[in-house]
C-alpha cells in the first residue's frame, strides 16, 4: 500500500474514532441555561450529578436566599454529588455517596431515561418529573443518599430530580440584622428558599433532560414531606409544580412555624452563646465551629418561621383559606411512627403507669385521652402508648394536611396508612420504613434481608407513586383500587401491606381530640 494511502486511511480512522467518542459524549451531555453538563449511563438511564442550581451560599451569601448560578464555559462534568450540607452525624440509617460536608452544597442530580443525542429528540413526548425532598429533621440529610437513588424510577419513564438544601443554623437562622438587610424585611428560611430555587431550576431546565415542566411532582419523606406542605403553602413556589406526595409530616402540628419575633429571638440568643455581636462577626466565624454550638434544641435546629416572604402569613391559615396550591395530593403515615417510650419513659407498661402519663400529658383532658387511646387491660397499654406517640410525633400533622386540603384544595386527595414491617420487625412500619419501597430501592439497603413480600410491597407501592406522577392518580390496571377523597365524599384509606387495599376511616376521633387541644 502506498504510504499517502496509508497516512489517509490512518487518518480517517481518527476521525471515525473521535466521532465515536463525540457521540458517546454527546448521548450523556445536556445543554441548561447556564451551560454544558456531561453525565453518565447506567443501564439505560442518564445520571446527571452534582449539577449547582444557585451559587454557592458562602461569604456574605451566607444567610442570604439563594442566588441563580453563574454561567461556565465548556463542558462541566457530572458524575459526581456534589457535598452535602453542613451537618452533625445524627442518623445511624443515613447512607451518603456525596465526599464531605460544605456550606457549598446547593447542587442536585438528574436521572432520565430521555437520550438528548437521538436525532428524533426533539419530538420525543415530554415525561413526567419527580422531584424529591430528603428527611432528618431539617438538621441532616442529603440528595445522595441510597434511598432516594432514582434510576428505579426513570426506568418507569420518570425523570427523578433529588435536591440539597440548606440545614441547622445555615438554612433556618432568623435575626434582627438578617431582618433589617433584606429587601423583603424577612430572615430565616432559606432551606425552603433552596427547594424554591431548585424548582425555578427545574422550570428552565428540566425540558433538556427529557421532561415535562407542567408535569412536576414534588415529594418527600418527613422534613421532606414538611417541606412539600410548604411549598405548597408559598406563594413563591405554589406555581412551580402540579401535584404533591406527603410521607410522613406537615407543617401543622410538627415543627409548627413560629412568628418572625420569635425566630429571631432564637437566633439572638445563638448569637449571644458564640459570642457574636454582630451579623458581620457571625458570618466570619467558621462553618465547622457553627455547627458545633448546637442552639437550644440540642440537634441544631432552628424554628421555621412566619417570616412574611417565603409564609405571608401562617401556612394553616393559607390552607383553612384555600390559598394553596390548587394540586392532586397523595399522602400518608406508617404504622409505628414513635415508639410507647415517648409516652410512658422508662415506666413499665402498665395501665396504672399509662393512665399516669395521660395525666401528666393531658390534665383534666386526661380521661378524653383515655377514650381514644384506650387501654382497659395491661397488655392494651403497648399498642395504645404507640399510637398516641405516632400521632402526637407526626401522624396527627399529616391528618390534618390532608383533612385541609380535602375541604379547600379543590382537587381529590389520595391518603395511605403504611403497615408493613422491615425484615424482622414487630409492631408495625416505623418512621422512614417507606422510602425503599415507594422508590424502588430495596436492594441499595443491605441491612436488611429482604424477601419476596418485600418486593411484592416495593413493586405494588411503586407503582401507585409512579402511576400518580404520571397521571395525578395512583390507580392503573393490575393495582387495587385506590379511592380518591374529595370535599364531602367519604373518607377511604389505602392500606399499604403485602395485599393493599381501600378501607374507611378509623380513628378520626383521635385526630379530632388533638386538634381541639392544638386550637387551644
Amino acid at each position: 500500500m502506498h504510504a499517502c494511502n496509508s497516512f489517509h486511511l490512518l487518518a480517517l480512522a481518527l476521525m471515525l474514532g473521535l466521532a465515536l467518542v463525540a457521540n458517546v459524549s454527546a448521548a450523556d451531555q445536556v445543554q441548561t441555561a447556564n451551560g454544558l453538563v456531561e453525565g453518565t449511563t447506567d443501564n439505560g438511564v442518564h445520571i446527571f450529578k452534582g449539577i449547582p442550581f444557585a451559587q454557592p451560599p458562602v461569604g456574605d451569601l451566607r444567610w442570604q436566599p439563594p442566588q441563580p448560578p453563574k454561567d461556565w464555559e465548556g463542558v462541566r462534568k457530572a458524575d459526581a454529588f456534589g457535598p452535602r450540607p453542613m451537618q452533625l452525624s445524627l442518623f445511624g440509617d443515613m447512607r451518603f455517596r456525596s465526599p464531605q460536608i460544605s456550606e457549598d452544597c446547593l447542587y442536585l442530580n438528574v436521572w432520565t431515561p430521555f437520550t438528548p443525542s437521538t436525532p428524533s429528540a426533539s419530538a420525543t413526548p415530554r415525561l413526567p418529573v419527580l422531584v424529591y425532598f430528603y428527611g432528618g429533621g431539617f438538621v441532616a440529610g442529603d440528595a445522595s443518599e441510597f434511598r432516594y437513588d432514582s434510576a428505579s424510577m426513570a426506568r418507569k419513564g420518570i425523570v427523578a430530580v433529588t435536591v440539597n438544601y440548606r440545614l441547622g443554623v445555615f438554612g433556618f437562622l432568623a435575626h434582627p440584622e438578617l431582618t433589617s438587610e433584606s429587601p423583603h424585611h424577612a430572615s430565616g428560611n432559606y432551606g425552603l428558599l433552596d427547594q424554591a430555587q431548585a424548582l425555578r431550576w427545574v422550570q428552565r431546565n428540566i425540558a433538556a433532560f427529557g421532561g415535562d415542566p407542567a408535569k412536576v411532582t414534588i415529594a418527600g419523606e418527613s422534613a421532606g414531606s414538611l417541606s412539600v406542605c410548604a411549598l405548597m403553602a408559598s406563594p413563591l413556589s405554589k406555581d412551580l409544580f402540579a401535584a404533591a406526595i406527603g410521607e410522613s409530616g406537615s407543617l401543622f402540628g410538627t415543627l409548627t412555624p413560629v412568628s418572625l419575633a420569635q425566630a429571631q429571638e432564637a437566633g439572638v440568643r445563638f448569637a449571644t452563646a458564640v459570642g457574636a455581636k454582630s451579623l458581620a462577626d457571625l458570618r466570619k466565624i467558621a462553618a465547622e465551629d457553627l455547627l458545633k454550638a448546637k442552639p437550644g434544641s440540642g440537634m441544631g435546629r432552628f424554628p421555621i418561621a412566619i417570616d412574611g416572604y417565603f409564609f405571608p402569613e401562617s401556612p394553616l391559615a393559607i390552607f383553612a383559606a384555600g390559598r394553596q396550591a390548587p394540586v392532586p395530593l397523595l399522602v400518608g403515615w406508617n404504622s409505628r411512627e414513635g415508639g410507647p417510650e415517648a409516652i410512658l419513659g422508662h415506666q413499665p407498661p402498665t395501665r396504672d403507669n399509662y393512665t399516669k402519663a395521660l395525666q401528666k400529658l393531658y390534665g383534666n383532658r386526661a380521661a378524653d385521652a383515655l377514650k381514644v387511646y384506650p387501654a382497659a387491660t395491661d397488655d392494651q397499654v403497648l399498642p395504645a402508648a404507640t399510637a398516641l406517640a405516632g400521632d402526637r410525633f407526626i401522624g396527627y400533622s399529616t391528618w390534618k394536611w390532608s383533612d385541609l386540603h380535602i375541604q379547600t384544595g379543590c382537587h381529590p386527595v389520595y391518603r395511605y396508612f403504611y403497615t408493613h414491617p422491615r425484615p424482622g420487625a414487630s409492631g408495625g412500619a416505623v418512621h422512614s420504613a417507606e422510602i425503599e419501597y415507594a422508590l424502588g430501592n430495596l436492594a441499595t439497603n443491605k441491612d436488611h434481608a429482604w424477601t419476596p413480600d418485600d418486593y411484592k410491597v416495593s413493586a405494588q407501592m411503586q407503582d401507585y407513586f409512579a402511576n400518580f406522577i404520571k397521571t395525578a392518580d395512583p390507580n392503573a390496571a393490575g393495582l387495587p383500587p385506590w379511592p380518591a377523597i374529595t370535599a364531602g365524599s367519604s373518607v377511604q384509606v389505602m392500606q399499604l401491606d403485602v395485599n393493599p387495599q381501600a378501607a374507611p376511616e378509623t380513628h378520626r376521633d383521635r385526630y379530632l381530640f388533638l386538634d381541639d387541644l392544638s386550637n387551644k
